[in-house]
């Protein structure tokens, strides 16, 4: 287990530097106090998940270690996750280049609600590891997974895509970029691909779950879809 706490560590110190160099390069600077706010938020924040996981459950800490579009085992995933990943990165990258041209001016009380917006997404991605030690980062069914229906899934069917969405939303806003937002609806776009994808494939393989979304109707926001 020391060597999947260690490349989850290695992981997430690779994303947080690839996260930097899309913001401070494009930039042209390190004085951009936005983005080191926005770093320690999420760096302290997904550290901390990180440490949990390898100390309350490793299995499920090993199954979020296999990530990205080489880790799917089907291609329309592999291109639906090269998509999120390239969107994702834009939107680092445009407010980078909002930085360096001064095209934004958004407000400092806005720019800390976007990092609560940030923390509180990370905070329901905690809630759905705690419900659900079956949330791979790649779309599949274990032979031992059972249907979980508690909890956030009460709520909503993809509790942890909804999080990822408030922390997506408040993003930019913690950047400082209006134009950063550009880079949010591609990404929306690919999540709701991806999850109507992961929603076939639930069906088929996991027994109960064509029942649990006849009960839980919402997908991704209450009242809405």
């Amino acid at each position: 287990m020391a060597r999947v706490t260690t490349s989850a560590a290695l992981g997430l110190g690779f994303l947080l530097g690839v996260l930097a160099v899309a913001l401070f390069v494009p930039a042209g600077t390190l004085d951009f106090w936005q983005a080191w706010a926005f770093l320690a938020v999420f760096g302290t924040a997904t550290t901390a998940i990180t440490i949990d996981l390898a100390k309350r459950d490793p299995a499920l800490l090993e199954r979020r270690v296999h990530v990205g579009p080489l880790a799917e085992p089907r291609r329309l995933q592999q291109a639906i996750q090269a998509a999120t990943s390239l969107a994702f990165l834009a939107a680092f990258v445009l407010a980078g280049l909002d930085r360096r041209a001064g095209w934004s001016r958004v407000p400092v009380v806005l720019v800390i609600a976007g990092d609560g917006l940030v923390a509180l997404g990370l905070v329901a991605v905690v809630r759905v590891f705690r419900a659900n030690t079956f949330t791979s980062a790649v779309i599949d069914v274990d032979r031992e997974q059972q249907l979980v229906s508690t909890g956030p899934y009460a709520v909503v069917r993809h509790p942890m895509y909804a999080g990822a969405l408030v922390l997506l939303v408040g993003a930019p806003l913690a950047l400082g970029s209006w134009w950063a937002e550009l880079a949010i609806p591609p990404l929306v776009g690919a999540i709701v691909a991806r999850l109507l994808d992961e929603e076939r494939v639930l069906a088929a393989r996991l027994p109960g779950y064509i029942d649990y979304r006849s009960r839980v109707r919402y997908r991704l926001v209450p009242r809405i879809w």
